[in-house]
């Protein structure tokens, strides 16, 4: 059957490979194109089998926040460059998994890769089509759904940063909450909610430190406490000094306006990633030698 450019096209549309790409496909097929769209379906799994090692340490951070602010998701989802990340293909893919997350709600990210797009493609399906398309390591890597009955307010920081935070906080003041905890990256909402386990740990180190100034057990005991409600409040949002005005506290801003914070998610592109140093360098020589 002969390959016409309106079939390379139509097929094109479809899978949004590249040209060439269609055309060795419905050659293979000899023309048909319900076959080789499968047959190319198959080709990115292939292809995102062989990049599935390769660190995705880049990418994107969305949140969506539902009309009545009762309920939001964030999401993470991952690439290797940052050019990538800005590509619209990516883009659109991300907003998708985004919409599906909030429709969905699914449990895992397991969950979520056999839900259906709007495209009507699974995201695992997606997926693959994707890596096939832009040539990198493509990873929905982790999202956290919200639900609350006091109200939601998201930051975005760029693509790099999204939070969330769930308080009593009007609209402006919750968004500079959220942009706060974008900036300052506080681990626990009070000291209250600081895992046992995280304060002793922290105390056994101030009581090493303290021990080896020969100071007497008393004056130690002072030290330890003092240094440890320091950590405390450098760890905590409410302890923190306001990052659009040091001179309070988040917990003085909050009490002024009689509002209080529940808690918030925050999540920061490539994050416990660990990334591949490149060397070039080394990579020819070792390319010469060998």
């Amino acid at each position: 059957m002969a390959i016409t450019a309106s079939l390379v096209k139509e097929l094109r549309e479809r899978t949004g490979s590249g040209m060439m790409e269609c055309k060795k496909a419905l050659v293979e097929t000899d023309g048909d194109i319900e076959a080789a769209a499968e047959l190319m379906r198959k080709s990115g799994a292939a292809k995102a089998d062989k990049k599935a090692g390769r660190v995705a340490a880049d990418g994107a951070i969305k949140v969506a926040v539902s009309d009545d602010g009762k309920s939001a998701v964030i999401l993470e989802i991952n690439s290797e460059t940052d050019f990538v990340a800005k590509d619209d293909n990516f883009q659109a893919f991300a907003d998708e998994v985004l919409a599906a997350v909030a429709a969905n709600k699914p449990a895992t990210v397991e969950d979520l890769a056999s839900m259906q797009l709007a495209s009507g493609e699974s995201v695992e399906e997606a997926r693959q089509a994707l890596i096939s398309k832009v040539g990198e390591n493509i990873q929905v890597r982790r999202f956290q759904i919200v639900e609350t009955d006091a109200s939601i307010a998201s930051y975005l920081h760029g693509a790099r940063i999204g939070v969330l935070v769930d308080s009593s906080a009007d609209s402006d003041l919750a968004r500079d909450i959220a942009m706060h905890v974008a900036a300052v990256n506080p681990q626990f909402v009070d000291q209250d909610s600081v895992p046992a386990e995280f304060v002793e740990k922290e105390k056994a180190i101030l009581v090493a430190q303290a021990e080896s100034s020969g100071k007497p057990a008393e004056i130690i005991e002072k030290m330890i406490q003092g240094r440890l409600n320091k950590f405390l409040a450098e760890v905590t949002l409410v302890g923190q000094p306001f990052v659009k005005d040091p001179d309070q506290t988040v917990a003085k801003l909050l009490s002024a306006a009689g509002a209080s914070v529940n808690g918030f998610v925050r999540y920061e592109v490539g994050e416990g990633i660990e990334k591949k140093v490149e060397d070039f360098a080394a990579e020819v020589a070792s390319q010469l030698n060998s």
